[in-house]
């Protein structure tokens, strides 16, 4: 006969249950596949997949980071990765994308759009690499082109003739990248304006359908870690980087041949190169000398 009341019996098979699991789940688990992953042909990636060079890790081949000198500015002598939205910048701890999308085109108070930022790289990346930064929808200073059209509105809720017009993403005292817009002066945003009090109107411009810069240089991957680039963002960057070290174009595309890697199982996504393995085996090849 059991001495112990039913309550408690219940009460100790939970525990032994708790105990057990937490044994299993907690302990046994964790530790065995912490041993696969030691396997040979596993150790690498599950430590971190870092690239060393003479004895000192330089990265990780899985994780992108910047090239970038003590003030943020790009380090002209290498390759530059793509922006990151992970933290403060291809932080692991952090890995995330911005979560905005091709409708966020209006500057805040607290942040500026994803367009802003877009055509800000754009500007920055052209002005780098000697080419034509412009996009469609962005400023020649590098803000989005949006105007915020105000006056009475149709039934279609096109404001067919204004009474002001704003450029919501050039704050005052900027000159805005319009001067008129149907017969209004275009006004720069003043401080405490509601730009959506307006109607919101982007304005493509004349920049070209197919912009010099590629989209991969001015957009964060959805990790923020991506170590890639495109083939393209690494042929636009060539001729600066072999500038900078003094080596014949050729070198340099050499080289971004050998760290390219093809498609995914053969057939998914684009051959992308990765970043911190072109610029070791430049430093290898061609060591800048500045």
């Amino acid at each position: 006969m059991n001495a112990l009341p039913a309550r408690l019996r219940g009460h100790l098979a939970a525990l032994r249950a708790v105990l057990v699991f937490t044994a299993l789940c907690g302990i046994v688990y964790p530790l065995f596949v912490t041993a696969v992953a030691q396997l040979p042909g596993l150790k690498d990636h599950a430590n971190g997949s870092y690239v060393r060079v003479d004895g000192r890790r330089a990265g990780s081949e899985l994780i992108g980071q910047p090239f970038t000198g003590a003030d943020g500015a790009p380090l002209r002598q290498y390759f530059q990765s793509r922006p990151s939205a992970a933290g403060d910048g291809h932080d692991p701890t952090a890995t995330s994308a911005s979560n905005l999308g091709p409708e966020d085109i209006v500057d805040t108070n607290d942040r500026e759009s994803l367009l802003t930022a877009v055509c800000a790289r754009s500007k920055a990346v052209g002005e780098l690499e000697g080419v034509d930064g412009s996009r469609p929808y962005c400023t020649d200073g590098g803000a989005g082109a949006v105007l915020s059209v105000l006056g009475p509105r149709d039934a279609a809720g096109v404001v067919a003739h204004p009474t002001r017009v704003i450029s919501v993403n050039e704050p005052c005292p900027a000159v805005p990248f319009l001067a008129g817009y149907k017969g209004v002066r275009v006004e720069c945003g003043a401080p405490g304006q509601d730009p959506r009090a307006g109607r919101i109107v982007p304005v493509r411009g004349d920049a070209p359908a197919e912009p010099a810069v590629s989209a991969d240089a001015v957009t964060a991957s959805g990790s923020g870690l991506d170590p890639h680039i495109s083939t393209a963002y690494a042929e636009l960057q060539a001729k600066r980087v072999a500038a900078e070290r003094g080596v014949p174009v050729g070198t340099v595309r050499k080289l971004i041949d050998d760290a390219t890697t093809g498609r995914a199982l053969g057939f998914m996504g684009e051959p992308a190169v990765n970043v911190l393995n072109l610029n070791i085996a430049l430093d290898r090849v061609a060591p800048f000398r500045g």
